[in-house]
């Protein structure tokens, strides 16, 4: 496994990852876009606005971080790779470049929260979800790197 910075020839396979991942891990989640809007996305808000990074093997991308200053707004893993130190890597790459993180995590995923909560990061609040476009309830995460 390789960690590096993503690069706009990466674009397509990660919202294709993104997708993927989205639709066999977090099963509760409507389907609100199209692959078509996915990749929109990608090129017009997530590669301009963040700073990305991947995890590839044998050039396949196998998860993808997407952070912008103090916020972790992505961090995907392709199903057939969860567990196996992909999500670890990429989280600590993010936290190594930022000494406050926020995030958001829906509820439901009790996976993605223990994750998060093992690495330091604290609930913050919970909300009933009406502010995300999913209107899927959501925790906000905060981590502080400690002082030396």
């Amino acid at each position: 496994m390789m960690l590096r910075r993503a690069r706009l020839e990466d674009m397509a396979a990660l919202a294709r990852l993104h997708r993927k991942a989205m639709r066999e891990t977090l099963t509760f989640l409507p389907e609100l876009h199209t692959a078509e809007e996915d990749q929109a996305f990608f090129e017009d808000q997530l590669f301009p606005n963040n700073e990305v990074w991947m995890v590839e093997e044998d050039g396949r991308p196998l998860g993808y971080a997407a952070h912008s200053p103090g916020w972790l707004n992505h961090l995907y893993v392709h199903p057939s790779h969860q567990g196996r130190g992909v999500a670890g890597a990429l989280l600590a790459q993010v936290m190594a470049d930022d000494d406050h993180l926020q995030l958001w995590a829906f509820q439901k995923n009790d996976r993605a929260r223990t994750f998060y909560e093992r690495r330091g990061f604290v609930l913050e609040r919970l909300t009933d979800g009406e502010h995300n476009e999913e209107h899927e309830p959501d925790a906000l995460y905060i981590w502080t790197r400690p002082a030396e």
